[in-house]
């Protein structure tokens, strides 16, 4: 007896929805990332415009000066939605877990001198209120940002900076055994230490920016784009020389996510300075404006950490950036420059 065993294939209907495919095209897969991205903006239908700002819609292109002729022209060169996102984000959150087990169980940071204890809590337990401002300032970028290939990013952009902020709860837990006292310093140097004064100036300054793209790049270029190489590349590598490697282990997800976010953040600053000139030189003079203010304010922060090598890190950090910076395309502000 033969059995013949014979296969037949279903042609599908449709590759995807129709809103995707009315800009992709009707014969044209999507990719779970562009079906969870593109034409989802709500754009009319609206019942009032807001009572605080009537001239504007409740979502409204107007509330940037960036003007793009197609605002899903942005990417996430990570893919990220939210399926993408959460399973990427619980691989990482695991492996913390037990870097966090590993540096308690083996005490690198509890067998400390409390001079050493005491001085890597006055560096990092503060950051946590950086990291809260930088949730706050994403969480306004996506309230009030016009299409979802940039807010769907800025609220997984905003969980992030709530996760950093735990993070670094959680180092000042293991430094003072879980008493929280560091956590209460930490409140008290930010709101009160000469040190912290300057970054918590820029930061609340940041807080009230009405231009939401402007807050985007003053936050998630600029800011951060100092900041984080100061503090968890020479800050950290610094700490681990005098005192082992324990708070590496701990900043791991911190050094890891920037250099990921970086892609995204990269890319939407391409996109936005490929679009116009006039883009470019108003993408430029925000940045120059905000660099000038947050390498001002880092000085004490790198002086604190760092000592004599300071000067260099800085320079070092500031040149990175600005190289960084010309590669998307964003020419260097003339009259910052010439100041």
């Amino acid at each position: 007896m033969q059995i013949d065993i014979k296969t037949s294939t279903v042609q599908q209907v449709r590759q995807t929805f129709s809103h995707v495919a009315r800009r992709l095209g009707a014969d044209k897969p999507a990719s779970r990332y562009q079906e969870a991205t593109l034409e989802l903006q709500p754009e009319v239908n609206f019942h009032y415009r807001p009572l605080w700002e009537p001239e504007f819609e409740i979502y409204d292109k107007g509330r940037t000066a960036i003007v793009m002729s197609d605002w899903y022209a942005f990417k996430d060169p990570r893919q990220y939605y939210y399926g993408a996102y959460t399973i990427t984000r619980a691989r990482q959150q695991e492996s913390m877990e037990k870097n966090i087990d590993f540096v308690t169980r083996r005490r690198l940071l509890a067998d400390l001198s409390d001079e050493a204890r005491t001085h890597i809590a006055a560096l990092m337990v503060p950051l946590r209120h950086i990291e809260w401002a930088a949730n706050t300032n994403n969480c306004f970028v996506t309230g009030y940002g016009w299409g979802t290939a940039i807010t769907q990013a800025t609220m997984f952009h905003s969980m992030d900076r709530l996760g950093i902020a735990q993070y670094l709860s959680r180092i000042g837990l293991l430094l003072d055994g879980n008493q929280g006292t560091s956590l209460v310093e930490g409140k008290e140097r930010w709101l009160h230490d000469p040190m912290w004064q300057g970054l918590r100036r820029v930061v609340e300054d940041m807080m009230v920016v009405k231009d939401w793209f402007e807050t985007y790049v003053a936050q998630n270029v600029v800011l951060d784009g100092l900041i984080y190489p100061l503090v968890y590349r020479h800050i950290d590598a610094r700490i681990a020389r005098q005192y082992g490697p324990g708070l590496g282990l701990l900043n791991e997800f911190a050094s890891t996510w920037f250099d990921e976010s970086n892609r995204w953040v990269d890319a939407t600053l391409k996109t936005a300075a490929g679009e116009s000139p006039e883009n470019a030189a108003l993408l430029a003079r925000w940045i120059a404006k905000w660099q000038t203010a947050v390498l001002d304010a880092l000085k004490p922060l790198a002086i604190a950490g760092l000592d004599d090598e300071a000067h260099h890190a800085l320079r070092e950090i500031t040149e990175a950036f600005d190289a960084r910076i010309a590669k998307q395309g964003v020419p260097q502000d003339a009259e910052a420059s010439r100041g």
